[in-house]
C-alpha cells in the first residue's frame, strides 16, 4: 500500500509516495521531465515486496513538492542536495539511489560526489553529466537530439507554448516519443493535474535554464556497483551516451532493451522491476 508524506528536506517541502517495511533498506527513485513520482509507478510494488522501504518524490518544481523561484535553486549541487535531505529525513545515511532522464542525471551527481551515502546506483536512459558535451563534440547528431533545450532557454515562450490546450504538447510528446498505448487517458490526465499545479511548468524549465548558465562541480567516477537500464530507440539520447557512461563506472553493467525509447520504465516495466530487485540485493 502506498503511503503520501512530506518531507523537509534541504530547505524545502518535498512531497513522496512510499512503500514497503519502513525498517527495510531505503531505495529513493528520481523522475526526470516532465514526469513526476508516478513515473515509477511500475517498480515500486515489486521493491516494496522485496523488502526495500521506496521512497519516491515529486522532485523540487515539480508536482506536489516546492517550487523555488530563480535559477540558482535548480542547480545540479542543490538538486543533489534535496536527496541527500530526504535520506536524512528517513533517518538514514547509507541508501540505494536510482533515477530516470533528469533524475538519473541527479543521481549519477550525488554518488560521484557523494561516495560514501550511496550503496548501489541505477540509472535509467540519463547519461553521466560528465559525458555529455564530449559525446556532443564527438557526435553531431546528438546535438540534433538535444536541440529542444535550447528552445526552452528563451524566457516565457515554452511556457506558452507547453501549456496550450491543456498541455497538447506535452501530452503529444510522452506518445508520439513512446510505444503505442504506453500512456493512457487516465495516465495522461493525472500528468496534466501535476503540469498544472502553480509554478510548475516554469520551475520544470528551468532545471534545463539552470544547466546551461551554470557548471556544476564534475561528478566524476562512480564507485557505487552501477546498473544501467537503456531504451536504444530513446529519440533524445543515443545509445553511446550509456557507453560513455558505463566508462565512468569502477563496477557497472548495462542492460540493454534494443525495442525500447526513452520511456524503458513503463515499455518494460516488469523486466526493469525485475532487475532493479535482483540487482539492490546484490
Amino acid at each position: 500500500m502506498l503511503a503520501e508524506r512530506l518531507h523537509r528536506a534541504n530547505g524545502i517541502d518535498l512531497y513522496a509516495v512510499e512503500a514497503g517495511p519502513e525498517d527495510g533498506p531505503l531505495v529513493i527513485l528520481l523522475h526526470g521531465f516532465p514526469d513526476f513520482s508516478y513515473g515509477w509507478r511500475h517498480q515500486i510494488g515489486p521493491l516494496a515486496a522485496a523488502g526495500f522501504r521506496v521512497v519516491v518524490p515529486d522532485q523540487r518544481g515539480y508536482g506536489r513538492s516546492d517550487k523555488p523561484s530563480g535559477l540558482g535553486a535548480y542547480r545540479i549541487p542543490t538538486l543533489g542536495a534535496d536527496v541527500l535531505g530526504l535520506a536524512e529525513s528517513c533517518g538514514r545515511e547509507r541508501f540505494h539511489l536510482a533515477g530516470h532522464d533528469w533524475g538519473g542525471i541527479v543521481a549519477w551527481w550525488v554518488a560521484g560526489i557523494y561516495p560514501e551515502r550511496i550503496e548501489r546506483l541505477a540509472i535509467a536512459n540519463a547519461p553521466h553529466p560528465d559525458v555529455l558535451r564530449p559525446y556532443i563534440r564527438r557526435n553531431p547528431g546528438q546535438l540534433l537530439r538535444s536541440s529542444y533545450v535550447a528552445l526552452f532557454q528563451i524566457p516565457g515562450l515554452p511556457e506558452r507554448l507547453l501549456s496550450a490546450r491543456r498541455f497538447l504538447a506535452l501530452r503529444r510528446m510522452l506518445q508520439k516519443t513512446s510505444w503505442p498505448g504506453t500512456f493512457t487517458d487516465d495516465e495522461l490526465t493525472l500528468y496534466e493535474q501535476a503540469w498544472a499545479e502553480p509554478g510548475a511548468l516554469t520551475a520544470m524549465l528551468n532545471w534545463y535554464r539552470a544547466l546551461v548558465q551554470r557548471s556544476s562541480p564534475p561528478a566524476g567516477r562512480i564507485s557505487a556497483p552501477t546498473r544501467i537500464f537503456w531504451g536504444r530507440r530513446d529519440p533524445a539520447l543515443a545509445p553511446g551516451l550509456a557507453e560513455a557512461s558505463l566508462a565512468m563506472c569502477d563496477d557497472g553493467r548495462i542492460s540493454w532493451f534494443n525495442e525500447a525509447t526513452h520511456w524503458v520504465l513503463q515499455e518494460e516495466r516488469r523486466a526493469v522491476g525485475a532487475g532493479l530487485v535482483s540487482f539492490l540485493r546484490g
